[in-house]
């Protein structure tokens, strides 16, 4: 892609409105471009539609129209969630036609380095937390992306002061070309998506894509403990800054003083270790003193101090946003204790292995609320975490089935399947009402989905917002 200015008096075609078409869309016929908006949702469905309208822009709404995409398009800019296979997206690339995401526009944009955060879980927080050390330490970040503000409307706020803090899908990233951040993180990988892109060769290389046109100026943080990470270090030209749950780094990184072995040892004070490349190593906080519980926080831990390193925080600075952090709404939330029972809310965790880590952060029994969209997964990785400290299942959605059958496999005898209601919000209120019922003192009930929410819901923020306001409601 070129920058947004050569699009002047030529045609593009935006797919998909929501928040983030709104803006590119906008930006787009701001520097000149003749730009048509398109959405197959019914007109009603898309209130954005007569904001663009009244600036002029047109909007066609109800499905592709033949004849949307010609020779005479320049470029097509997608929403992230638009699958490859879409008519309008396949016509595009058989013409030849540049597609690309909201994030290859707001580079192009972007005065501000940019940090781009991606994983299969944790993002959320890495991105957040990363924002809250750079804040600590003086600097001027800017979260966006997935989270916070449309990355199209922030690039254009932001100056060569300021730090670009982006939470980066899968999906947007498969869009981009010269996409470049000055830090690069992936966290890890896991099987998710593949509704999506059919194979993990294509999750891996979008993924991937990162790092792609990162230099020797630049830097990439990988998980040193996840093979998918380290099998792309070859293919990396920026300096290397590693994170590791499980080894030492002598040549440089961010590490765990001792290594963690097994899970019997998770409530053992550890310290959180910086060693710079020439040795010098440098003790950020202790493990007992991070804000947020479960190995799986102390990691993303590991993570948001190498990007707000990387970005240039001291780390003399990163102790006490390390301490104080609390979450982000819908990951591991504490919503309330009732009747000795106490429950959270971790609707972001939407594959098995985000689920996984929940069950292993929390102590104490736990009735355990989960399903949601089928994407072809088995959950037979669940079956340990279930053996483990599930006491109780409560299934929903689509994949209700599936998780029930695995449950048993587990040898939990109290396993309840509910029947999907036409009301997506009143079938969570009953699972949740069921899990109550199997609920004693002492118990935690979490909603942990191990599924994305678009079988019921239109987010998994929605999901968690509606199990928020029943628990407050028992």
């Amino acid at each position: 892609m070129n920058h947004p200015e050569h699009y002047r008096g030529q045609d593009v075609v935006v797919l998909g409105l929501a928040r983030s078409g709104l803006e590119v869309a906008k930006v787009m016929f701001k520097l000149g471009a003749n730009v048509i908006v398109n959405d197959k949702k019914d007109r009603s469905e898309c209130p954005e539609a007569s904001e663009l309208e009244a600036l002029g822009i047109s909007v066609v709404c109800g499905g592709h129209p033949e004849g949307l995409i010609h020779k005479g398009t320049s470029l097509v800019i997608k929403n992230p969630g638009i699958p490859y296979t879409a008519p309008p997206v396949q016509t595009a690339l058989e013409l030849g036609i540049e597609v690309v995401t909201e994030v290859e526009v707001a580079y192009w944009l972007c005065k501000a380095p940019m940090i781009g955060i991606t994983g299969s879980n944790g993002k959320t927080t890495t991105t957040t937390w990363t924002g809250k050390m750079l804040e600590a330490a003086g600097l001027s970040p800017i979260v966006a992306g997935n989270i916070g503000i449309p990355l199209t409307e922030a690039s254009l706020k932001a100056t060569e002061d300021d730090y670009m803090v982006v939470e980066l899908s899968s999906f947007q990233l498969k869009g981009t070309q010269a996409f470049r951040p000055r830090v690069a993180c992936l966290l890890n990988v896991v099987e998710t998506h593949l509704d999506y892109h059919k194979t993990m060769e294509d999750y891996i290389a979008s993924k991937a894509k990162l790092f792609a046109n990162q230099q020797e100026t630049d830097t990439a943080i990988l998980n040193w403990d996840d093979p998918v990470c380290r099998e792309l270090v070859p293919y990396i030209q920026a300096q290397l800054l590693p994170f590791s749950m499980t080894e030492r780094l002598p040549q440089g990184g961010i590490y765990v003083e001792p290594p963690y072995a097994d899970k019997e040892d998770d409530n053992l004070d550890r310290q959180v270790i910086y060693r710079k490349a020439d040795g010098e190593a440098i003790t950020l906080v202790h493990t007992s003193e991070i804000g947020l519980p479960g190995r799986f926080n102390v990691e993303d831990a590991l993570a948001a101090a190498a990007c707000a390193i990387a970005a240039g925080a001291e780390p003399a600075k990163l102790a006490e946003p390390l301490r104080s952090f609390r979450g982000v709404e819908h990951r591991l939330e504490f919503v309330e204790e009732k009747n000795g029972v106490v429950y959270y809310n971790n609707s972001k965790a939407t594959n098995s292995k985000a689920t996984a880590m929940a069950l292993g952060a929390l102590s104490g029994p736990i009735v355990l609320i989960a399903g949601g969209l089928d994407r072809g997964s088995d959950y037979m990785d669940l079956l340990p975490s279930l053996q483990d400290k599930v006491k109780a299942v409560v299934t929903l959605g689509q994949t209700k089935e599936k998780i029930a059958q695995v449950a048993k496999l587990a040898g939990i005898s109290s396993v309840i399947v509910v029947d999907n209601e036409e009301d997506a919000a009143e079938t969570l209120r009953r699972a949740i009402r069921e899990a109550e019922g199997l609920a004693g003192t002492g118990d935690v009930v979490l909603l942990s989905p191990a599924c994305a929410s678009w079988d019921m819901f239109d987010s998994y923020e929605e999901r968690g917002r509606i199990f928020k306001e029943a628990v407050h409601n028992l």
